[in-house]
């Protein structure tokens, strides 16, 4: 049922895994402490915080807060990692899956700092938001089978669905303790860059520009 997935999403499964393990030894806990996504002066409110480093913008994607916050996270990222990194390459997906973590904890911290919340965050959900993303543009016309409601759809469908629940989500506060905002963000530095990178080069456009005129 389940096949292999490709290297690039074999490698982020391991790490989520190997990480999450390590989070439950007791001695690692300080370690850990450090690698969490800290909001911006942070360290006046907590005691126990390190307040924010640059690091967390990647290492905060690789922690994960209970067994259910990492199996919804690595089942999204197997389901929607293996056919983009196959379309797309190692490298490239390697580059999408790590902007989009990075740019999910910015919006993160943006949002922390404009509603004075000092929350540590942790969880690979803005990487995997930012699949779902990807897997909508890119696969759109594929139908998804959904256990819950047991609906069939276009993925591009169930990912606008998902966009908009999440944008309800993070204004009414239905769902506490879920960084709302930190998927939205993963979502939206995922379309800055498919955006980008479906851009011609300048040279292209200029050519084209020159044909038109002609």
């Amino acid at each position: 049922m389940f096949q292999r997935p490709p290297r690039i999403t074999q490698a982020l499964l391991i790490a989520n895994i190997v990480v999450f393990v390590l989070q439950q030894l007791p001695q690692m806990a300080g370690i850990f402490n450090q690698l969490a996504l800290w909001p911006i002066g942070s360290q006046q409110a907590f005691l126990v915080s390190p307040g924010f480093e640059p690091w967390q913008l990647l290492s905060y994607g690789f922690m994960h807060g209970g067994f259910g916050h990492l199996f919804f996270n690595m089942l999204m990222l197997y389901m929607m990692g293996s056919p983009l990194e196959m379309t797309w390459g190692e490298k490239r997906f390697l580059t999408f899956y790590l902007v989009c973590v990075a740019g999910a904890g910015l919006c993160q911290l943006l949002v922390t700092a404009l509603a004075g919340e000092y929350y540590p965050v942790v969880g690979a959900s803005g990487g995997v938001f930012g699949l779902l993303l990807g897997y909508g543009m890119i696969f759109g016309n594929r139908q998804i089978s959904l256990l819950f409601p047991p609906v069939t759809m276009k993925a591009r469908t169930w990912v606008i669905l998902l966009g908009v629940t999440e944008l309800v989500m993070a204004y009414t506060g239905w769902q506490p303790g879920v960084a709302h905002f930190a998927h939205l963000g993963g979502m939206f530095f995922g379309w800055l860059l498919i955006r980008h990178w479906r851009r011609p080069p300048p040279s292209k456009r200029g050519s084209s520009h020159l044909r038109s005129v002609k």
